[in-house]
């Protein structure tokens, strides 16, 4: 099935990838490829179409496409055993990111895009319940969506169950009582970080099965941070606890 990724960063960030199939570049009137992209499509080349900002608003359905788009297959999901692969073959010890019922395109997009820039392995967020990976996920991923090894699962639970038995320790970001200041933990291990819902944070069976929990300490009058923001901030410390090696 056909889907359309628009806005230059993203449509750029899928032609960098490999994963998708590319059918055909859009272009609004008027409107000149951007040079970076120009490049790119030097080296994989595609049919090409010009229409109007209208016909472009109407395939859309969105006015903030930046006058480019991209006709692409649906988003390749992976398995767990390939991003454990890709730890493997990075030499290093896993670095995953589970989605515990996260919703709403810009929230997601944002985990994406610093898991990304972190240097996850992989992420896996829930097939029911939960969003797929939209054209409006990956713009708001910035296109790292593109780059990114994503699986779906049935059970959050059961899963975090067999990262167990591969070592591979979970953490969940909460917000209650037993849960551990951030600079009490130590995150330099396998490590898969878990965020929740943004207003219910992690549901109880998932909460109960992680290893330990922590939380981000604050000192404002706002008792909790966005999901997004939270779990980067959480991205970020594990990434400088593994020492922050280059890729």
């Amino acid at each position: 099935m056909a889907e359309y990724l628009y806005r230059r960063n993203t449509v750029l960030e899928a032609l960098r990838g490999s994963r998708r199939q590319l059918h055909r570049l859009i272009l609004q009137k008027g409107k000149g490829l951007p040079p970076t992209i120009a490049e790119l499509m030097l080296e994989r080349p595609l049919p090409q179409e010009t229409v109007s900002k209208q016909q472009l608003n109407q395939l859309l359905d969105d006015r903030s496409h930046q006058g480019i788009a991209l006709k692409v297959s649906s988003y390749p999901y992976s398995t767990i055993d390939e991003i454990l692969d890709l730890a493997a073959a990075r030499n290093e010890a896993p670095f995953l990111l589970l989605l515990d019922l996260v919703h709403g395109p810009q929230n997601i997009g944002i985990l994406l895009r610093t898991a990304e820039a972190c240097g996850v392995h992989g992420v896996i967020i829930q097939d029911r319940r939960a969003p797929n990976i939209t054209p409006q996920v990956v713009i708001h991923s910035a296109g790292a969506a593109e780059h990114l090894l994503i699986a779906q699962v049935t059970n959050l639970a059961k899963t975090i169950d067999r990262l167990k038995v591969l070592d591979i320790w979970t953490a969940g970001l909460d917000m209650v009582d037993e849960a551990k200041p951030l600079s009490q933990v130590d995150l330099d291990m396998p490590i898969a970080l878990v965020v929740g819902h943004e207003g219910q944070g992690l549901r109880r069976l998932v909460r109960a099965k992680c290893d330990f929990l922590l939380q981000l300490p604050m000192r404002g009058k706002v008792e909790s941070l966005n999901a997004a923001v939270a779990g980067s901030i959480v991205l970020y410390a594990a990434w400088q606890a593994r020492s922050m090696d280059e890729r």
